[in-house]
């Protein structure tokens, strides 16, 4: 018989753990504050980068199950409308820097002098799962459903409360987890773009130079360019800033001048759950299986697949241990 599970939180790593949860035969319900289409994963790049996330060990595990996920729903783009596709393009800094420890992962080749742009002085070629994170979410949802999970407009104030839900409830409130789960390493990055009409860029960019105080990526959609960033720490003002708006073009259009004239269709701003490390890990309460995936900083599309095969994993494991368990009589 089906077991029940809450999950809270309808981002993409709430909607990527209650598909993993729902396909592998458990009933299923995700409660959230905001439709999905409201969330913070809505608001982002995004692309395949383990980006402000730590520790390293088990990130580089869950990005690589993440990136053979997305790799092949990206094959499956034209047919069911995931919203990921295979992008090419750089990563250079202006200073010399060696590649990062996930390069390899990702079949990165060191540039040549020649290809890099100027002021740059090193840089990484790869290709890599670029992500339309509105089409995606909408994916995510109709994967859901199609499993037999459903979704629920519930505000969560405790989660003592939550866990009188379901037998086996999974916290993937992100920035929410800071009040949820009373865990003050949550901190938001308030992240700010601007999409842009695509004036026929198809290669992706992102300055990585170490140290640098503000973000630039280009991230190129068909009819869209993404533009961003910012990464402000401790700023939790969903407003957009039009200044950081301009500087941010200006700063695009410095490494790819057409983008200077294009149209801007939309600004974009969400916050990054960022926290010291990922949380990843379980607890009984009131006699519920109460499991914590959050504080992804900015790479959450980067590990949901990861993760939320590993609580899947941990989930089904529990379950099977609680059904040989034998009776205890007092």
């Amino acid at each position: 018989m089906a077991t029940s599970v809450v999950v809270i939180g309808a981002g993409v790593s709430g909607l990527t753990t209650a598909v993993c949860l729902a396909e592998s035969g458990l009933d299923v319900r995700v409660d959230t504050d905001l439709p999905p289409d409201a969330t913070t994963s809505t608001s982002a790049g995004a692309m395949w980068d383990p980006y402000l996330v730590e520790p390293g060990d088990v990130v580089e595990r869950w990005s690589w199950v993440t990136l053979s996920e997305l790799t092949e729903l990206s094959t499956d783009a034209d047919l069911r409308d995931t919203g990921v596709r295979m992008v090419e393009g750089t990563q250079e800094c202006r200073v010399p820097c060696a590649m990062p420890p996930w390069g390899p992962m990702a079949g990165a080749r060191r540039c040549a002098q020649d290809e890099l742009r100027p002021g740059y002085a090193a840089g990484w070629r790869y290709r890599a799962p670029l992500v339309d994170m509105p089409r995606y979410v909408q994916y995510l949802v109709g994967r859901l459903t199609a499993a037999g999970g459903r979704l629920r407009r519930h505000h969560h104030d405790t989660l003592d409360a939550a866990v009188r839900e379901a037998p086996v409830v999974v916290n993937c409130s992100g920035v929410g987890a800071r009040s949820l789960a009373a865990d003050p390493e949550v901190e938001a990055v308030r992240g700010q773009l601007v999409v842009v009409e695509n004036p026929g860029i198809r290669t992706f960019f992102c300055d990585d130079t170490p140290g640098a105080e503000e973000l630039t990526y280009i991230y190129p959609h068909p009819d869209a360019l993404v533009l961003g960033g910012t990464a402000d720490r401790g700023n939790w003002d969903l407003r957009p800033d039009p200044a950081a708006a301009e500087a941010i073009i200006r700063r695009c259009a410095a490494v790819e001048p057409s983008i200077a004239a294009a149209r801007v269709m939309e600004h974009r701003v969400g916050l990054r759950p960022a926290r010291t490390t990922v949380r990843l890990t379980q607890e009984r309460r009131d006699g519920t299986l109460l499991l914590h995936n959050y504080g992804h900083g900015g790479a959450g599309i980067t590990l949901s697949w990861g993760c939320a095969r590993e609580i899947t994993e941990r989930v089904h494991k529990a379950l099977a241990e609680e059904s040989t368990a034998p009776w205890i009589t007092p």
